[in-house]
């Protein structure tokens, strides 16, 4: 199996990628999603048990989302195999949270900083587990997200030097103006 992420600048960004794996025929079981809960799309509303009706569907992935917290980034909604492990971590106390759990997933470490920051900055994170005969599929869905290198230099040029969990997350007026300076420069693919 090969991970393929995405990371989006909106939630309903990320709803409409996993759908589309979903239609591709990449099973529901192998796709993961993870946003801060304050994201476009997500709403303040969604909470708890409530959250897949809300946000997602009929059926698939998404009518499995909940919430929790991960360190640096706060309250947060998910779905999938990622959020299970990343609920595990936080309930067992297991050390390296989000980093580790994307790069125990096969995310190559530089993208996982860039990943986590990303959605401490208000972005929301799809990742797929894939066969072979599916990897071209989720490639080019997953292709028309976010271009990390040129989020790396972004980030970089904001003083930033790596994911830090231990940092406070930004509050919803941050991620808002952040979300405002992509409005005017975006860097982050939308979807059609």
């Amino acid at each position: 199996m090969r991970t393929i992420s995405g990371l989006y600048d909106t939630y309903d960004q990320a709803r409409l990628a996993v759908e589309e794996l979903e239609d591709s025929g990449i099973a529901s079981r192998d796709i993961s999603i993870v946003a801060p809960s304050g994201s476009s799309g997500v709403g303040g509303t969604v909470a708890g048990a409530s959250v897949g009706a809300a946000v997602g569907g009929v059926g698939g992935l998404l009518t499995g989302l909940g919430s929790f917290s991960i360190p640096g980034i706060g309250p947060v909604v998910g779905a999938g195999w990622l959020a299970t492990t990343l609920i595990g971590a936080a309930t067992g106390g297991a050390l390296g949270g989000l980093l580790g759990s994307l790069t125990d997933a096969g995310v190559d470490e530089r993208e996982a900083h860039v990943y986590a920051e990303g959605l401490r900055r208000g972005g929301a994170l799809v990742i797929a587990r894939v066969d072979e005969t599916q990897l071209a599929a989720a490639q080019a869905i997953l292709g028309q997200s976010s271009d990390t290198a040129a989020l790396r230099r972004e980030f970089e040029a904001d003083g930033w030097a790596g994911f830090d969990d231990s940092a406070d997350p930004w509050d919803e007026d941050a991620r808002e103006e952040y979300r405002r300076r992509q409005d005017e420069d975006p860097i982050i693919t939308p979807l059609p």
